[in-house]
């Protein structure tokens, strides 16, 4: 190793050994990763969009860090995935978070930054306009220019992103057809598409440069634009040139307004503070259905849990026993409904409940049972919610209560049945407690899971059928999540982010905090299983 190499290796700026040519060529792959990364933040925070610009600063330092840092240079492999988890785990979160306290929603998805510019884009034709005839160009690279001739017959060109030019300044001009055109100009050549064709691709470009420009109206006519709002930092407001109308931004609600209260569309993102939890606890329209909803949420998801592993535990027990012919061939079958997508499944138990053609409810009738209202009666549509979840989640209960079984000591039964002890009596003091603590995380796991099965309730029914008499659309089967599907997303007004991601944090809160005390049980359950 060179005398550099080394000195830069002992004073621990370096975590890896090498030559120099090899120490400066992984410098230089850091060295083009920083330029790549400040060019990105660069333009993230010159857009507005600070929270990126943040992580792509956070992820860019880790990296530098773990490959000149001695002590954290054997994470090297695991940068990748160092950076991948920060942007596509912790980044959302933090963004959740962090919109949860704007106005984040449509009608406000930009920054204030983006806002002006895409307004600064808009142009309007004043009254005194010039109107000229066009006929278009194009280079080798696929860019169009216009020729543009004025009812006096004075001729320029118009290329897009640069002031309109004289034509004796374009640049060389070639031989003139018969309407006085040249074939080209400078690097550009006549467009040989027909008119139709060429106004569908020129209608949507901008030719000249910014204060005028021009745009094509017509096969045969082109006029001059003028940007229609400007920004003026000193008010803080954009300027309508077209009606001289002052709109100044109100950066509590995130719009230009003028003073007659008029705003502007699109607005910007704004931060409001508190507002989206407070909309949350005072909304007259949440306090309505919001108590039934909560109340079917956890009965739903502590049902499912109960019911599946009930079943699951019920069958795995029954074949369990050597002496039942065949069974790991029906144990495999009755593993099917797992293998199945879950919107599938769902749909399929859709068409078999359907009220009119379902063949379950053809089925009852043959044997002179009245069909339940699968669908529009709010108890059987809870019923059949919980009846299809059942299927779907009773094979992953048998195969876990399954394998626990065969973990559990076979001579404590043994022992249970020298003492006299009832099959009942094995089962409430052995293998329930022991099958507890196993499977209690999976079965923790599977109640937050149901708290948000969001493709349930949704693909069943939509939450249906509604609730009479409330201030804002809500189902009987409606689960939290889905609650909050349709009022951040489903009231007709656009989707409110913002609200929504308020509700989804006091969600996390409520799912957290029951994970916190199932846990704590799941460690109770461990200390009676250690004196089993």
């Amino acid at each position: 190793m060179s005398t550099s190499a080394q000195t830069m290796k002992q004073s621990g700026f370096l975590g890896f050994d090498g030559s120099l040519s090899n120490i400066l060529l992984r410098l230089g792959g850091l060295a083009i990763i920083d330029v790549f990364a400040v060019y990105l933040i660069v333009m993230m925070a010159g857009d507005g969009l600070w929270p990126m610009a943040l992580v792509i600063t956070a992820i860019t330092l880790l990296i530098n860090a773990i490959f000149l840092s001695e002590r954290l240079y054997p994470l090297r492999w695991m940068a990748p995935g160092l950076a991948l988890m920060i942007l596509m785990v912790i980044y959302p979160i933090l963004f959740t978070i962090y919109i949860s306290f704007t106005n984040y929603g449509d009608g406000h998805l930009l920054s204030k930054q983006q806002t002006i510019e895409l307004l600064g884009r808009q142009s309007y034709t004043p009254e005194d306009a010039t109107s000229y005839g066009w006929t278009a160009y194009q280079n080798g690279a696929g860019d169009y220019a216009l020729l543009l001739e004025d009812g006096e017959g004075n001729q320029f060109f118009a290329p897009q992103g640069s002031a309109l030019l004289p034509l004796a300044d374009a640049g060389a001009l070639g031989a003139v057809d018969d309407d006085g055109n040249p074939a080209t100009i400078g690097d550009y050549r006549m467009s040989s598409l027909s008119s139709f064709a060429l106004i569908s691709a020129l209608e949507p470009l901008v030719f000249g440069a910014s204060p005028e420009t021009v745009q094509v109206s017509t096969t045969r006519n082109a006029s001059r634009q003028v940007q229609r709002f400007v920004f003026d930092e000193g008010q803080n407001a954009l300027i309508d040139q077209q009606t001289e109308t002052v709109y100044t931004a109100d950066d509590v609600a995130g719009y230009f307004t003028n003073d007659e209260g008029q705003r502007i569309d699109p607005g910007y993102q704004v931060g409001v503070g508190t507002n989206n939890f407070e909309r949350i606890y005072n909304s007259p329209a949440l306090r309505g259905p919001l108590l039934r909803v909560f109340i079917w949420t956890f009965a739903f998801a502590a049902l499912s849990v109960l019911l599946t592993f009930a079943l699951g535990l019920a069958v795995a027990i029954m074949f369990n026993d050597d002496a039942i012919p065949a069974r790991k061939l029906i144990r495999s079958l009755l593993i099917i409904p797992y293998t199945i997508p879950a919107v599938i499944s769902v749909l399929v138990w859709r068409g078999l409940l359907n009220p009119r053609f379902g063949m379950f409810n053809e089925m009852l009738s043959s044997i002179g049972l009245s069909s339940p209202a699968w669908f529009t009666d709010a108890t059987w549509a809870k019923v059949g919610i919980l009846l299809v979840n059942l299927w779907l989640g009773y094979p992953y209960m048998m195969l876990v209560a399954s394998g626990a079984l065969q973990a559990i000591p076979s001579d404590i039964y043994e022992a249970a049945a020298v003492d006299g002890a009832s099959e009942w009596q094995k089962f409430r003091t052995m293998t329930l407690p022991l099958l507890l603590v196993s499977m209690g995380p999976i079965l923790i796991s599977s109640f937050a899971f149901n708290l948000n099965n969001f493709n349930m309730i949704y693909l069943y029914n939509e939450g249906g059928p509604p609730i009479l008499g409330t201030p804002t659309p809500a189902g009987h089967t409606d689960i939290l999540i889905s609650y909050t599907y349709r009022l951040a997303f489903g009231g007709g007004r656009g989707a409110d982010y913002g609200f929504a991601a308020a509700i989804t944090l006091i969600i996390f809160l409520i799912v957290a905090t029951i994970t916190f005390f199932n846990f704590r049980y799941t460690k109770a359950l461990e200390e009676v299983s250690e004196n089993v």
